[in-house]
C-alpha cells in the first residue's frame, strides 16, 4: 500500500499521517473512557449519587457514541470523514467545559453525553476511514487501528493515578486529560486531505448502502452479536476502577493492566487473525472472556484480581474490532453505514441496559450487605457528632442521616437506595475522620460484594455468543475457510 495517493482533486494522501492521525483521536476517545470511569467513585461521593446514577452517567458516555454513530455514520460519504473529525473535536472540548463547571447529576450527564457523542464521531469518521486506506487487510488494520482504544485507557489511568499520588485528587484535572491527545489530533488531521469512502470510489450509493445494511440477514445476527460482545467488554470494564477501588484495591491500575494487555495483543492481531480466521478469534474470545469475568466475579485478592483480569484482557480484547472486521469484509456495500450501525448498537445496549443495569443490580446486593445494626449507631453519632468540614457537606449529611433513621423507627428496615447514599453523604462530608472511617468500612465492602455480583449477571452472554459464534466456525469449515467479499462482489 502505498504512502501517498491522490483524490480525484489532486490533493496529495498521506496514508501514513492519517492512520497516526485516526490512532490519536481514538486514543482521546479512550482517555476520556478510562477517566470518566476512575472518577465514578469521587462524583459517587461528591455529589452524593447512587451506583445508578452514576450508572446513567457512565451510560450517556456510551449510547451518546451510540447517538453520534448513528446520526453520522451514514453520512461519511456526504459530509466527509474530515468534517466529521472537526465536529469531534468541538464536542471533546463542550463536553469536558461541561462536566468540570457541574453542579449535579444532570450536568455531569450531559457533560458525559457530549463527550460520548465525541467519541462517536471518531468512530463514525476513522473506521471508514481506516477500511478505505488498507482495503486488502481490514480486520487486521481495524485491530491495528484499535489498539489504542486500550492503549489510550492505559495512558489516561495512568496520567490519572500518577495525578492522584502527586496530590492532585481533584477529578476535573482528571476528565481535562482528555484535551491532551484532542489537541494532537486536531493538528495532524482536521487541515489534512482525506481519500473518499470505498463506498463513494465504488458508486454506491446511499440507497443501495442502506439496503446491503439494512436487508442482509448476516447484518441481523451480527447486530445482535455485537450488543453481547460489547456488553461483556464494556459494561464489566464501566466499573472495574469503582468495584475493585471499594475493595480497597487500586481499581484505575486493574483497569490499565487489562486495558495494556488488550493494547498488545491486537497489535499483535495479524498472526492471530490469519492462524485462527476472524470467526476462530470470536469463538475463543467468547469462551475466554466467560472465564475470566465469572473469576473476576468471585476473587477478594490483589494477586487473583490481577490474574482474573488477565484472562478476561484476553477474552475481550479481539472482539470488537474483529466484528468490525467481519462486517466490512462480509458485507463490504454496507459501507460506513454498517460500521457505524454495529457501533451504535454496541454501545446503545451497554450505555442503555448493560451499564445502568449493572449498577442497579450492584445497589440491590450492597444494600443486603449492609448491618443496619451498625448503620443505625453510626448514624445516631453522625447527628450530633460531625463537625468541621464544610458547612454545606455537613449540613447534607446530617439530612441524610435523619431521614435514614426515621425510616428505620418506622418500618424498621434500612431504605433502599437512601441508606447508601447517607452513608455517602458522610463519607463526603469529611467533618469527622472517626466517623468517615466507619462508613468506608461498612460501605467499601458492600459496593465492592455487589459489583462483583453484577459481574456474573453478564455471564451467560459468553455461552450464547460461543454457541452463535461455533456455528459461523463450522459453516466456514464447510465452505473451505472463511471468505472475504470484494466490492465487486466476487469472493
Amino acid at each position: 500500500m502505498p504512502e501517498n495517493r491522490s483524490t480525484e482533486s489532486g490533493a496529495s494522501i498521506d496514508s501514513s499521517r492519517l492512520f497516526i492521525g485516526s490512532c490519536v483521536a481514538l486514543i482521546a476517545t479512550s482517555v476520556a473512557f478510562a477517566t470518566v470511569g476512575a472518577i465514578m467513585l469521587s462524583l459517587k461521593r461528591e455529589f452524593v449519587l447512587t451506583n445508578e446514577e452514576v450508572g446513567w452517567i457512565g451510560g450517556a458516555a456510551l449510547w451518546g457514541f451510540a447517538v453520534s454513530q448513528l446520526l453520522f455514520a451514514p453520512f461519511a460519504d456526504t459530509l466527509g470523514m474530515r468534517f466529521l473529525l472537526r465536529l469531534s473535536f468541538v464536542g471533546h472540548f463542550l463536553g469536558v467545559l461541561t462536566m468540570v463547571i457541574a453542579g449535579g447529576f444532570w450536568a455531569l450527564f450531559v457533560g458525559a453525553l457530549v463527550i460520548a457523542m465525541a467519541n462517536g464521531l471518531v468512530e463514525a469518521a476513522c473506521n471508514p476511514l481506516v477500511a478505505v486506506l488498507y482495503p486488502d487487510n481490514k480486520t487486521v488494520k481495524l485491530n491495528q487501528f484499535h489498539v489504542w482504544f486500550p492503549g489510550g485507557a492505559v495512558l489516561g489511568g495512568l496520567a490519572a493515578y500518577g495525578l492522584d499520588k502527586g496530590g492532585v485528587t481533584s477529578w476535573e484535572w482528571q476528565i481535562g486529560l482528555v484535551l491532551i491527545p484532542t489537541l494532537i489530533y486536531g493538528a495532524l488531521l482536521l487541515r489534512e486531505p482525506f481519500p473518499e469512502t470505498e463506498g463513494v470510489q465504488a458508486g454506491i450509493g446511499m440507497g443501495e448502502m442502506f439496503r446491503a445494511a439494512l436487508a442482509t440477514p448476516f447484518i441481523w445476527v451480527m447486530l445482535i452479536a455485537m450488543a453481547m460482545t460489547a456488553s461483556i467488554e464494556l459494561g464489566p470494564n464501566r466499573w472495574v476502577p469503582a468495584v475493585v477501588e471499594a475493595g480497597g484495591m487500586p481499581g484505575i491500575l486493574v483497569l490499565v493492566w487489562i486495558s495494556g494487555l488488550m493494547a498488545i495483543l491486537r497489535y499483535k492481531a495479524g498472526p492471530v487473525v490469519h492462524s485462527l480466521s476472524p470467526t476462530g478469534i470470536l469463538v475463543l474470545s467468547a469462551l475466554v472472556s466467560g472465564i475470566g469475568l465469572l473469576w473476576l466475579s468471585y476473587v477478594s485478592t490483589l494477586a487473583m484480581t490481577f490474574a482474573a483480569a488477565t484472562v478476561f484482557a484476553i477474552g475481550v480484547c479481539y472482539f470488537w474490532p474483529t466484528m468490525l472486521g467481519v462486517v466490512s469484509e462480509r458485507v463490504p456495500r454496507s459501507g460506513a453505514l454498517g460500521l457505524g450501525l454495529m457501533g451504535t448498537v454496541g454501545m446503545a445496549t451497554v450505555g442503555l441496559v448493560t451499564a445502568p443495569q449493572m449498577g442497579k443490580i450492584a445497589d440491590g446486593y450492597a444494600h443486603d450487605q449492609i448491618s443496619a445494626e451498625q448503620v443505625v449507631e453510626l448514624l445516631q453519632q453522625a447527628e450530633t457528632g460531625l463537625t468541621g468540614g464544610a458547612a454545606n457537606d455537613v449540613q447534607s449529611a446530617r439530612l441524610a442521616a435523619a431521614e435514614v433513621l426515621e425510616t428505620f423507627g418506622t418500618s424498621g428496615a434500612l431504605p433502599y437506595p437512601g441508606t447508601a447514599n447517607s452513608l455517602r453523604a458522610l463519607i463526603n462530608s469529611d467533618a469527622n475522620e472517626m466517623l468517615v472511617a466507619e462508613a468506608q468500612a461498612i460501605l467499601g465492602p458492600a459496593d465492592n460484594y455487589g459489583g462483583k455480583i453484577s459481574f456474573r449477571f453478564v455471564v451467560p452472554l459468553c455461552a450464547i455468543l460461543l454457541l452463535l459464534f461455533s456455528v459461523m466456525y463450522a459453516q466456514d469449515r464447510r465452505v473451505g475457510g472463511y471468505r472475504i467479499q470484494r466490492i465487486e462482489g466476487s469472493a
